[in-house]
Protein backbone atom coordinates (compact mmCIF):
# COMPACT_ATOMS: atom_id res chain seq x y z
CA UNK A 1 0.00 0.00 0.00
CA UNK A 2 1.39 3.41 -0.95
CA UNK A 3 1.81 6.05 1.72
CA UNK A 4 -0.73 8.32 -0.01
CA UNK A 5 -3.34 5.57 0.50
CA UNK A 6 -2.76 5.28 4.24
CA UNK A 7 -4.83 6.98 6.90
CA UNK A 8 -3.10 9.70 8.94
CA UNK A 9 -2.95 7.31 11.91
CA UNK A 10 -0.88 4.87 9.84
CA UNK A 11 1.67 7.51 8.86
CA UNK A 12 4.15 7.49 11.71
CA UNK A 13 7.86 8.35 11.78
CA UNK A 14 10.00 5.32 10.98
CA UNK A 15 12.18 3.98 13.77
CA UNK A 16 14.94 3.32 11.26
CA UNK A 17 16.27 5.57 8.52
CA UNK A 18 13.86 5.33 5.56
CA UNK A 19 15.37 4.49 2.18
CA UNK A 20 14.20 7.82 0.72
CA UNK A 21 13.32 10.32 3.48
CA UNK A 22 12.71 13.18 1.06
CA UNK A 23 10.13 11.18 -0.89
CA UNK A 24 8.52 10.11 2.38
CA UNK A 25 8.33 13.77 3.46
CA UNK A 26 6.60 14.72 0.19
CA UNK A 27 4.13 11.86 0.56
CA UNK A 28 3.36 12.73 4.18
CA UNK A 29 2.62 16.30 3.09
CA UNK A 30 0.16 14.98 0.49
CA UNK A 31 -1.60 12.92 3.19
CA UNK A 32 -1.80 15.90 5.53
CA UNK A 33 -3.52 17.89 2.78
CA UNK A 34 -5.90 15.08 1.84
CA UNK A 35 -9.52 14.73 2.98
CA UNK A 36 -8.33 12.31 5.68
CA UNK A 37 -5.54 14.65 6.71
CA UNK A 38 -5.02 17.46 9.21
CA UNK A 39 -7.73 20.17 9.42
CA UNK A 40 -5.14 22.89 10.01
CA UNK A 41 -2.93 21.81 7.10
CA UNK A 42 -5.96 21.61 4.81
CA UNK A 43 -6.95 25.20 5.65
CA UNK A 44 -3.60 26.70 4.67
CA UNK A 45 -2.96 28.76 1.54
CA UNK A 46 0.26 30.05 -0.03
CA UNK A 47 -0.46 33.42 1.57
CA UNK A 48 -1.30 32.09 5.04
CA UNK A 49 2.03 30.22 5.12
CA UNK A 50 4.17 33.26 4.31
CA UNK A 51 4.69 34.19 7.97
CA UNK A 52 5.86 30.68 8.84
CA UNK A 53 8.33 30.63 5.96
CA UNK A 54 9.84 33.88 7.20
CA UNK A 55 9.91 32.71 10.82
CA UNK A 56 11.68 29.48 9.89
CA UNK A 57 14.32 31.41 7.92
CA UNK A 58 15.11 33.49 11.00
CA UNK A 59 15.22 30.43 13.23
CA UNK A 60 17.76 28.85 10.87
CA UNK A 61 19.86 32.02 11.16
CA UNK A 62 19.62 31.89 14.95
CA UNK A 63 20.75 28.26 14.96
CA UNK A 64 23.70 29.19 12.74
CA UNK A 65 24.64 32.03 15.07
CA UNK A 66 24.46 29.70 18.06
CA UNK A 67 26.72 27.09 16.48
CA UNK A 68 24.38 24.31 17.61
CA UNK A 69 24.52 21.59 14.94
CA UNK A 70 21.59 19.59 16.37
CA UNK A 71 19.35 22.64 16.44
CA UNK A 72 20.48 23.68 12.96
CA UNK A 73 19.54 20.23 11.65
CA UNK A 74 16.08 20.57 13.17
CA UNK A 75 15.53 24.13 11.92
CA UNK A 76 16.62 23.23 8.39
CA UNK A 77 13.99 20.50 8.50
CA UNK A 78 11.34 23.03 9.54
CA UNK A 79 12.37 25.31 6.68
CA UNK A 80 12.28 22.40 4.23
CA UNK A 81 8.76 21.61 5.41
CA UNK A 82 7.63 25.07 4.33
CA UNK A 83 9.14 24.55 0.87
CA UNK A 84 7.48 21.15 0.48
CA UNK A 85 4.19 22.60 1.76
CA UNK A 86 4.23 25.40 -0.82
CA UNK A 87 5.07 22.91 -3.58
CA UNK A 88 2.15 20.69 -2.53
CA UNK A 89 -0.25 23.62 -2.71
CA UNK A 90 1.08 24.50 -6.16
CA UNK A 91 0.62 20.89 -7.28
CA UNK A 92 -2.98 20.94 -6.12
CA UNK A 93 -3.50 24.15 -8.10
CA UNK A 94 -2.06 22.53 -11.22
CA UNK A 95 0.95 24.88 -11.32
CA UNK A 96 4.02 22.73 -10.55
CA UNK A 97 5.23 20.11 -8.08
CA UNK A 98 8.31 19.53 -5.95
CA UNK A 99 9.98 17.48 -8.70
CA UNK A 100 9.80 20.47 -11.02
CA UNK A 101 11.26 22.67 -8.29
CA UNK A 102 14.20 20.28 -7.86
CA UNK A 103 14.65 19.76 -11.62
CA UNK A 104 14.73 23.50 -12.22
CA UNK A 105 17.31 23.97 -9.49
CA UNK A 106 19.50 21.14 -10.80
CA UNK A 107 19.43 22.62 -14.29
CA UNK A 108 20.30 26.06 -12.93
CA UNK A 109 23.24 24.73 -10.92
CA UNK A 110 24.67 22.98 -13.98
CA UNK A 111 24.09 26.07 -16.12
CA UNK A 112 25.65 28.53 -13.68
CA UNK A 113 28.71 26.42 -12.86
CA UNK A 114 30.41 26.01 -16.24
CA UNK A 115 33.73 26.23 -14.38
CA UNK A 116 32.80 22.97 -12.60
CA UNK A 117 30.71 21.08 -15.14
CA UNK A 118 32.18 22.61 -18.30
CA UNK A 119 35.43 23.90 -19.74
CA UNK A 120 35.35 27.46 -18.36
CA UNK A 121 38.33 28.50 -16.21
CA UNK A 122 38.02 30.96 -13.34
CA UNK A 123 40.70 32.61 -11.23
CA UNK A 124 38.88 32.96 -7.90
CA UNK A 125 35.55 33.21 -6.09
CA UNK A 126 35.15 36.87 -7.12
CA UNK A 127 35.24 35.92 -10.78
CA UNK A 128 32.70 33.18 -10.08
CA UNK A 129 30.31 35.80 -8.66
CA UNK A 130 30.81 38.09 -11.66
CA UNK A 131 30.08 35.25 -14.08
CA UNK A 132 27.07 34.20 -12.00
CA UNK A 133 25.54 37.66 -12.39
CA UNK A 134 26.27 37.64 -16.14
CA UNK A 135 24.62 34.26 -16.54
CA UNK A 136 21.58 35.43 -14.57
CA UNK A 137 21.15 38.37 -16.92
CA UNK A 138 21.55 36.15 -20.00
CA UNK A 139 18.89 33.73 -18.74
CA UNK A 140 16.27 36.42 -18.36
CA UNK A 141 14.14 37.57 -21.31
CA UNK A 142 14.72 41.18 -22.44
CA UNK A 143 13.65 43.37 -19.55
CA UNK A 144 10.37 45.27 -19.79
CA UNK A 145 10.97 46.93 -16.44
CA UNK A 146 10.66 50.69 -16.25
CA UNK A 147 13.53 50.86 -13.75
CA UNK A 148 16.64 48.86 -12.90
CA UNK A 149 15.43 49.01 -9.30
CA UNK A 150 12.37 46.88 -9.99
CA UNK A 151 12.42 43.29 -8.82
CA UNK A 152 14.05 43.78 -5.41
CA UNK A 153 11.61 42.07 -2.99
CA UNK A 154 9.75 44.57 -0.82
CA UNK A 155 9.51 41.99 1.96
CA UNK A 156 13.28 41.97 2.51
CA UNK A 157 14.51 43.42 5.81
CA UNK A 158 15.20 47.12 5.29
CA UNK A 159 19.01 46.84 5.52
CA UNK A 160 19.11 43.96 3.04
CA UNK A 161 16.75 45.75 0.65
CA UNK A 162 18.82 48.96 0.81
CA UNK A 163 21.92 46.90 -0.01
CA UNK A 164 20.26 45.33 -3.07
CA UNK A 165 18.81 48.65 -4.27
CA UNK A 166 22.26 50.23 -4.11
CA UNK A 167 23.80 47.32 -6.02
CA UNK A 168 21.22 47.79 -8.77
CA UNK A 169 22.01 51.51 -9.03
CA UNK A 170 25.74 50.77 -9.13
CA UNK A 171 25.28 48.47 -12.13
CA UNK A 172 24.46 51.46 -14.33
CA UNK A 173 27.32 53.56 -12.96
CA UNK A 174 25.46 55.49 -10.26
CA UNK A 175 28.17 54.93 -7.68
CA UNK A 176 31.25 56.35 -6.02
CA UNK A 177 34.67 55.37 -7.29
CA UNK A 178 36.20 54.83 -3.83
CA UNK A 179 35.00 53.97 -0.35
CA UNK A 180 35.79 57.51 0.86
CA UNK A 181 32.70 58.70 -1.02
CA UNK A 182 30.13 56.77 1.03
CA UNK A 183 32.12 57.37 4.22
CA UNK A 184 31.97 61.14 3.60
CA UNK A 185 28.26 60.77 2.91
CA UNK A 186 27.79 59.12 6.33
CA UNK A 187 29.45 62.13 7.97
CA UNK A 188 27.31 64.52 5.95
CA UNK A 189 24.09 62.74 6.94
CA UNK A 190 25.14 62.65 10.60
CA UNK A 191 25.59 66.44 10.55
CA UNK A 192 22.11 66.83 9.07
CA UNK A 193 20.72 64.52 11.76
CA UNK A 194 22.30 66.68 14.48
CA UNK A 195 20.70 69.78 12.98
CA UNK A 196 17.31 68.03 12.82
CA UNK A 197 17.64 66.99 16.47
CA UNK A 198 18.46 70.56 17.52
CA UNK A 199 15.56 72.03 15.56
CA UNK A 200 13.15 69.29 16.63
CA UNK A 201 11.32 69.64 13.34
CA UNK A 202 8.51 67.10 13.12
CA UNK A 203 9.38 64.19 10.83
CA UNK A 204 12.88 65.51 10.11
CA UNK A 205 14.62 63.21 12.59
CA UNK A 206 12.97 60.14 11.09
CA UNK A 207 14.05 61.17 7.60
CA UNK A 208 17.61 61.97 8.64
CA UNK A 209 18.01 58.74 10.62
CA UNK A 210 16.91 56.90 7.49
CA UNK A 211 19.47 58.79 5.41
CA UNK A 212 22.24 57.92 7.89
CA UNK A 213 21.32 54.23 7.77
CA UNK A 214 21.12 54.26 3.98
CA UNK A 215 24.56 55.89 3.74
CA UNK A 216 26.00 53.34 6.19
CA UNK A 217 24.65 50.50 4.06
CA UNK A 218 26.41 52.02 1.04
CA UNK A 219 29.67 52.10 2.99
CA UNK A 220 29.11 48.45 3.93
CA UNK A 221 28.69 47.57 0.26
CA UNK A 222 32.05 49.15 -0.59
CA UNK A 223 33.70 47.38 2.35
CA UNK A 224 32.05 44.08 1.34
CA UNK A 225 30.35 43.85 4.71
CA UNK A 226 26.85 42.42 4.96
CA UNK A 227 25.02 45.14 6.94
CA UNK A 228 22.42 42.70 8.26
CA UNK A 229 25.10 40.36 9.60
CA UNK A 230 27.18 43.25 10.95
CA UNK A 231 24.19 44.53 12.93
CA UNK A 232 23.36 41.02 14.15
CA UNK A 233 26.92 40.68 15.44
CA UNK A 234 26.70 44.06 17.17
CA UNK A 235 23.43 43.00 18.83
CA UNK A 236 24.97 39.73 20.02
CA UNK A 237 27.95 41.62 21.43
CA UNK A 238 25.69 44.06 23.28
CA UNK A 239 23.56 41.23 24.69
CA UNK A 240 26.66 39.37 25.87
CA UNK A 241 28.13 42.42 27.58
CA UNK A 242 24.83 43.52 29.09
CA UNK A 243 24.28 40.07 30.61
CA UNK A 244 27.77 40.25 32.11
CA UNK A 245 26.91 43.69 33.43
CA UNK A 246 23.88 42.23 35.19
CA UNK A 247 25.99 39.40 36.60
CA UNK A 248 28.65 41.83 37.80
CA UNK A 249 26.04 43.90 39.60
CA UNK A 250 24.52 40.81 41.25
CA UNK A 251 27.98 39.70 42.37
CA UNK A 252 28.23 43.02 44.21
CA UNK A 253 24.87 42.35 45.88
CA UNK A 254 23.15 45.09 43.86
CA UNK A 255 20.32 45.21 41.36
CA UNK A 256 21.34 46.79 38.09
CA UNK A 257 18.48 49.29 38.22
CA UNK A 258 19.80 50.60 41.54
CA UNK A 259 23.13 51.64 40.01
CA UNK A 260 23.46 55.07 38.45
CA UNK A 261 24.67 55.51 34.90
CA UNK A 262 28.21 56.40 35.93
CA UNK A 263 28.52 53.21 38.01
CA UNK A 264 27.15 51.10 35.19
CA UNK A 265 29.53 52.75 32.74
CA UNK A 266 32.52 51.84 34.92
CA UNK A 267 31.47 48.18 34.95
CA UNK A 268 30.74 48.29 31.23
CA UNK A 269 34.21 49.59 30.42
CA UNK A 270 35.75 46.87 32.62
CA UNK A 271 33.81 44.18 30.76
CA UNK A 272 34.75 45.71 27.40
CA UNK A 273 38.44 45.83 28.34
CA UNK A 274 38.36 42.18 29.50
CA UNK A 275 36.82 41.04 26.22
CA UNK A 276 39.30 43.03 24.17
CA UNK A 277 42.23 41.70 26.21
CA UNK A 278 42.96 45.04 27.79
Amino acid sequence: MKLAEKTPQEVTPSTSSPPDPFRELVEIMAVLRSERGCPWDREQTPTSLKRYLLEECYEVLEALDGGDAARLCEELGDLLLQIVFQAQLAKEAGQFDINQVCAGLVAKLYRRHPHVFGEVKVADAEEVLRRWEQLKRQERPPSKRASVLEGVPKALPALARAYQIQKRAARVGFDWEQVQGPLDKVEEELKELRVACRNRKEGACVEEVGDVLFALVNACRFLRVDPEEALRQAIRKFERRFRRLEERARARGQALENLNLAEMDVLWEQIKAEEEGG
